[in-house]
């Protein structure tokens, strides 16, 4: 229902707005319907997710376990093709096998999750997914704390006041239906305040559990760039650092070389490698298997064309194997070129570690830092020194992406973003410029609240899901360093984005930030437009949240279980396989990192919507929780069952810890807002509401500053010496059919001249880019044993020592 504007304030009329002036009147944005029409979008929203799961359900067991492709990435060896398939679904984890020995039944993966123990989830999907669910878990409980004053105190007060008369069932709800010569007023900016200072002291004791749980050795390696590429001889890097800082004691200096290629030529002669020894296999047991090689072969079954006849698959895979090995050992030849003016050096103590950076913190500043007699060859003075990243964090293949290069495609993305998003930032403007077409016209003659009110919320869902993927997929266009720092621009792109997408501009009635801008900065603007605050107080907008929530709640949350694009790509790469091992290997390799900074800003959009109009439109905050709850299985499923393992530093959750602080100043926000229109601005209530919100701007802001300036100082690795080695020599697994080796790189005695990622007393191991499946090289030194399988980085390919006496057969 629409509020009559002399019920709105007590300001001059030209002043007060009404829905058809906040929302075009042909618009499906926003109709009057019976309490909202939130009873209708609540079960229509049950409904769909019902049948969202029972869809779900079926397509994780029917659809090449597509539901749980997380549990096939850790057995990533070459024992699943040698000894048989049946080893593909098993996991070397007991926790995955027990897991997987619960998971018979239809629905059993949501008891599974539901009764899930946090130790298996953190065992499995590490530090952060515990971070990630204990601030879930503090948001949950903030928010069931939140219930008890919004339906036991607001709620009640709105509801008996005497603004609206009776048929405005949701409108008595909201603010609007308190008199403006109530004290009871004086409530509401009491308890908007109390929600920031809960707020506040829920995510200070959430910050003290970033501890991890386990015993981690601080990290001894600095990452080192703009090092000279022409030095290749680690000793006058080890020369100087002892020179320039006495007793510091350098035990590996790591060089790294642009290797893109080099990774992927690698991957390709991997999984050539498996289809021929799957095959060689196979052959043994039931003779020679015939395939065909063309991607769409499945599309044509005659077999009179050239490209869609059968070929024998151990002599195809053993031809291609050869060719890409080939292809690798010259890009293998050409990438020591290639260095980077980037290495990592390794030193025998933390506090050596801490020294040295604490010595390159302020050569931004023009303060030099101490010279050596190396110092002008090594040009120590152009470093930028800082802590190694974790090295499951970095993305090596973007090492090679430098300087003006690196800044010239941000620069462009986000221009294009900024541009792109200045004119079409909200769905209204979308839904607009859909009216001018005539397109709802037929859903305007229906008049149905099943479509009026179901449709608006499902279309500002859609567009909260789908533009934010186009800042989302922006990230890793940019190429960064590490999995954190393009999890943080994700997180902090996606969010602004949204709060002004979701919550600032469709509350005060505007369609893009150019109508934004312009109402903010054009003095002429404000005269010829009817864009007001009062926008942001009538009833119907608040309904419009509520059902957003809603949405987002049940469909919103059973989307993310069902993840259509995935399911889309993994169809379709499994269709498009021309063999079994291809299959295996897209089964293997489908399971993509947990995208924290993506879940974090949609998660931190919905919660600022609700804790922006809690106090204003109180029904909101169980539909929160919901949503919260909802969100938090969810997760639990995916981080579990469908995404890979990943691993950050702490920046990305502290952010998310900001936004959260700043949620509550967006209800302080529009309290205020509120007491100015509606009170007028001499008001005491609107000099408490202010006051308020300047003090709780104050504390938030010096909350963050005393956040940055803690900080990490120690990033926390899991083992005590760093192995990046970016470069280093890969000598293929096993030499198939007259491939050809570079005798010098599989000789232990004399790699480590050339090639200083390994050391004297190390056995040789390949650690270039990220790989899925990297390799240890089989030529361990006579008196060094081999190191333990988890020793270094990513190595998931690990052959023992059981594999290696049956070398000459593969």
């Amino acid at each position: 229902m629409t509020v009559p504007p002399g019920n709105l304030n007590t300001m001059e009329k030209p002043q007060n707005m009404t829905s058809n002036e906040c929302f075009p009147s042909r618009s499906t944005v926003l109709q009057g319907q019976p309490f909202g029409g939130i009873p209708t979008v609540l079960f229509l929203n049950i409904f769909l997710w019902v049948v969202i799961i029972l869809v779900y359900s079926f397509l994780r067991k029917a659809a090449w376990d597509y539901g749980r492709l997380a549990l096939l990435i850790h057995n990533d060896s070459l024992t699943s093709l040698i000894y048989g398939e049946q080893s593909e679904k098993t996991s070397p984890s007991d926790i995955s096998l027990e897991m997987e020995h619960k998971d018979k039944g239809f629905y059993s993966w949501f008891f599974n999750t539901v009764t899930m123990k946090n130790e298996d989830l953190i065992s499995k999907c590490g530090d952060d997914a515990r971070i990630y669910i204990m601030f879930q878990y503090h948001l949950i409980i903030f928010m069931l704390i939140l219930c008890i004053p919004s339906l036991g105190i607001i709620l009640p007060i709105n509801y008996t006041g005497t603004v609206l008369d009776w048929n405005s069932h949701f409108g008595r709800t909201t603010i609007v239906n308190v008199s403006i010569e109530s004290k009871v007023l004086w409530l509401h900016s009491c308890f908007s305040f109390l929600y920031f200072l809960l707020n506040l002291v829920f995510m200070a004791h959430h910050c003290l559990g970033f501890v991890p749980k386990r015993s981690y050795k601080v990290t001894r390696t600095l990452m080192i760039t703009y090092v000279p590429t022409d030095i290749q001889d680690p000793e006058i890097i080890i020369k100087h650092f002892h020179e320039a800082y006495p007793g510091c004691v350098v035990t590996r200096v790591h060089f790294c070389y642009d290797v893109r290629m080099l990774i992927e030529l690698d991957d390709q002669r991997r999984h050539a490698m498996r289809g021929r020894l799957y095959y060689t296999a196979k052959a043994k047991k039931s003779g020679k298997v015939m395939i065909k090689t063309h991607p769409c072969s499945r599309l044509c079954f005659c077999k009179c064309w050239t490209c869609f006849k059968e070929v024998d698959a151990e002599q195809y895979y053993s031809e291609l194997e050869e060719q890409l090995t080939d292809e690798f050992n010259a890009e293998l030849n050409r990438v020591r070129l290639k260095r980077l003016d980037l290495i990592f050096v390794t030193f025998q103590d933390a506090r050596m570690t801490k020294h040295i950076r604490e010595d390159y913190k302020y050569i931004h500043c023009g303060v030099p830092p101490q010279q050596s007699s190396v110092s002008t060859i090594v040009k120590s003075y152009r470093w930028r020194v800082a802590l190694a990243p974790h090295p499951k964090d970095i993305i090596w293949k973007h090492l090679s992406v430098r300087r003006f290069h690196w800044w010239a495609r941000f620069i462009a993305i986000n221009t294009f973003l900024f541009f792109l998003f200045f004119f079409l930032t909200t769905p209204a403007i979308i839904i607009n410029t859909i009216d001018m077409y005539n397109v709802t016209r037929p859903i305007e003659k229906l008049q149905s609240p099943v479509i009026t009110q179901f449709f608006p919320s499902l279309m500002l869902w859609a567009f909260t899901v789908i533009l934010p993927l186009i800042v989302y997929f922006s990230a890793f266009l940019e190429a960064h360093w590490t999995r954190s720092s393009q999890n943080l621009i994700i997180v902090n792109k996606c969010y602004i984005f949204l709060v002004f997408m979701v919550i600032i501009l469709p509350s005060m009635g505007l369609t893009s930030l150019d109508v934004f801008f312009r109402w903010l900065f054009d003095i002429y603007y404000l005269e010829q437009a009817s864009i007001r605050f009062q926008c942001v107080f009538l009833p119907d907008n608040g309904a419009f949240f509520v059902n957003y929530v809603i949405t987002a709640a049940l469909l919103g949350t059973g989307m993310e279980l069902l993840r259509l694009g995935s399911l889309f790509l993994y169809s379709t790469r499994l269709f498009f396989s021309r063999s079994e091992p291809e299959r295996v290997h897209i089964r293997k390799s489908q399971a993509i990192d947990f995208q924290y900074g993506r879940e974090y800003a949609w998660m931190m959009n919905v919660f600022s919507v609700v804790i922006a109009y809690s106090i204003t439109c109180p029904i909101i905050v169980p539909f929160g929780l919901l949503y919260l709850c909802m969100k938090h299985v969810t997760d639990r499923y995916n981080m579990y069952y469908s995404y890979a393992p990943t691993k950050l530093n702490e920046q990305i959750h502290m952010t998310a810890v900001y936004q959260a602080i700043f949620a509550p100043l967006l209800g302080l926000f529009w309290m205020l807002f509120f007491s100015v229109l509606r009170l007028g601005t001499l008001h005491t209530i609107t000099f408490f509401s202010l006051s308020t919100l300047i003090f709780s701007m104050v504390i938030a802001f010096l909350s963050t500053l005393l956040g940055k300036l803690q900080g990490v100082s120690d990033y926390e690795v899991s083992y005590p010496s760093f192995p990046p080695c970016v470069l280093a020599a890969p000598c293929p697994l096993t030499p198939s059919h007259g491939s050809r080796l570079p005798p010098d790189l599989c000789t232990p005695g004399t790699r480590y001249e050339r090639f200083p990622c390994t050391g004297p007393d190390t056995v040789p191991l390949v650690q270039w880019g990220h790989l899925k499946d990297s390799c240890r090289l089989l030529l361990p030194s006579p008196p060094h044993p081999a190191p333990p399988p988890n020793s270094g980085p990513l190595a998931l390919l690990s052959f023992g020592a059981s594999l290696s006496s049956h070398r000459a057969e593969l």
